[in-house]
């Protein structure tokens, strides 16, 4: 019992006031990186820590910037105003959610603590005005901060206290290793800093020999993702192209996946051909990338966690797909180009209550699948990852499944064998909606998409911010039609539904339901079985 008492953030020291802004969170007791970092940065440690998406790292560095922070001021001289911590984040999602937990925690202490968010460029003018006002704490990517440093909008060099550097595996991914170097040159020789990260690979490395001074190491003994009780994994292999799609359409037409998915692929095109072939079929998605603008991806990713649409098309290849080291960030795999190179969709993105992860295309590495299946099973909620394999692939998969099992040796990602012959009725209309989508249906979706969106971040803005309720009415999953539709694919016809569910209906008439917590026994009863 004293072991479990000792776990509480009432024992660590805390501020009141960070106290009652946990309790409102309903966090009842501290998570295993948080447990370990929080004292030893309250002990004034530099600290490398590992820890997997969703664990709590945000938090882990918040808590003792803001309680350092609280009590200098309520205990040290009295100083002039200036910025103490500085947080350093790869995309502008993930700078907006940094900002948005160290302002939740600050709830009760905001008079005493201010936190400004400068990732976004196109705010140049307004944060230039913030950053006068010297605010506590600065959350940014390297590149937005170092502008402000060399216009000298922003000074840390007499300042700076707490420097935490978030997501650090993926800045030198992000291209960033040059922003980041002369940045360095602009703080002062002496500061605490935090590195938080997924994976400790080369580029954590480096960062560690450029951040840290003599840091405190922590590699928890967690699973980098959660157990079987709470995220299962499933496989299915499919033989051909035209098999993944048949699946997917199956999956979602006859609503044998419940609550909210993420759907991954690879490329942008992949996304859009995606998309319209499902919208053959009447099924609402949207795609979410870095050619939308800021306020439209903020926009897409909030109605899709209150509920307005329930699948998400992301791609994650800019991300996550082979970096090339000491190169500006560019284009992706056959040529996607990402606009806005600073937006990241497959790690640390806020998504709520996604129950399953549909890994469409397989991801091209075994962390990019950690990050991809981070997405779901959060915060003890269950989850599902169910991953597409072509024959080709079997190999690849093998390395996912070995950095996934450690020395466990036994399987992770099980099988689940789906009986492709029960869906053979729906093959043709299948095959009609592919040839429907055609390269240039492609080129003019993602076009007229952006245009749009275009139009609503820049033209609307104004409006939508004095009148917020009517931003609720603009949706990101509208048809784009630049494919022929054909009404008639949107209806399943009683005979095919009837045929392909004969077996769940003998089985008592349960569909699968992937938000179950016991996802093999409701397989069992439908059409699929994972075995």
């Amino acid at each position: 019992m004293a072991d479990s008492e000792a776990l509480g953030f009432e024992h660590m020291g805390l501020d009141p006031r960070l106290l009652q802004a946990v309790t409102d969170l309903g966090w009842s007791r501290p998570t295993l990186i948080q447990e370990k970092a929080i004292p030893l940065a309250l002990e004034g440690k530099d600290l490398l820590a590992r820890a997997r998406t969703g664990s709590g790292k945000t938090a882990a560095y918040a808590i003792p910037m803001l309680q350092l922070l609280l009590h200098r001021k309520a205990t040290g001289p009295v100083v002039e105003q200036a910025v103490r911590g500085l947080v350093l984040v790869p995309t502008k999602e993930l700078a907006r959610q940094a900002q948005c937990m160290i302002q939740q925690l600050a709830t009760y202490c905001a008079r005493d603590v201010r936190v400004a968010n400068v990732s976004a460029a196109e705010d140049s003018a307004s944060q230039r005005a913030v950053l006068m006002e010297k605010p506590d704490v600065i959350v940014g990517t390297p590149s937005r901060i170092l502008s402000h440093l060399q216009q000298d909008n922003l000074k840390l060099r007499d300042s700076l206290e707490l420097l935490v550097v978030d997501e650090a595996d993926l800045l030198f991914s992000f291209g960033f290793e040059e922003e980041l170097k002369s940045l360095l040159c602009h703080l002062p020789r002496i500061y605490q800093a935090f590195l938080m990260s997924a994976t400790f690979n080369e580029d954590v490395q480096a960062l560690k020999e450029l951040v840290l001074h003599n840091p405190v190491t922590l590699k928890l003994q967690e699973s980098q993702l959660p157990g079987p009780d709470q995220l299962q994994q499933f496989q299915v292999v499919c033989e051909t192209e035209e098999d993944k799609f048949l699946l997917l359409y199956t999956l979602l037409k006859l609503s044998l996946i419940r609550g909210k998915s993420l759907l991954f692929v690879n490329t942008l095109e992949r996304s859009y051909r995606l998309r319209l072939f499902l919208e053959q079929f009447s099924i609402p998605t949207c795609v979410l990338n870095g050619e939308l603008p800021l306020r439209s991806r903020c926009h897409i990713i909030s109605q899709f966690n209150q509920g307005f649409y329930d699948c998400v098309i992301a791609t994650d290849a800019e991300v996550l797909g082979a970096p090339v080291k000491g190169k500006r960030r560019g284009r992706g795999p056959k040529g996607d180009k990402a606009s806005d190179p600073e937006a990241g969709v497959a790690r640390g993105i806020d998504f709520h209550h996604v129950s399953a992860v549909l890994n469409f295309d397989l991801p091209p590495t075994p962390e990019a699948y950690i990050h991809r299946a981070g997405r779901t099973a959060r915060a003890n909620n269950p989850g599902i990852v169910l991953t597409f394999v072509l024959p080709t692939e079997q190999s690849h998969l093998g390395k996912i499944e070995e950095l996934l099992s450690g020395e466990n040796r036994g399987p992770i990602l099980l099988p689940y064998q789906f009986q492709m012959e029960e869906i053979e009725g729906f093959r043709y209309r299948c095959r009609d909606a592919m040839r429907s989508v055609t390269k240039q249906a492609i080129r003019e979706a993602r076009l007229k998409e952006i245009k749009e969106e275009l139009l609503h971040s820049e033209k609307l803005k104004t409006y939508f911010e004095d009148n917020p309720r009517d931003l609720q009415l603009l949706r990101h999953d509208l048809p784009l039609h630049p494919a022929v539709v054909k009404p008639h694919l949107g209806h399943v016809p009683d005979y095919l539904g009837e045929c392909s569910l004969t077996g769940q209906e003998a089985a008592g008439g349960s569909s699968i339901n992937f938000s179950a917590a016991a996802l093999a026994p409701v397989l069992g009863a439908g059409i699929g079985q994972a075995g």
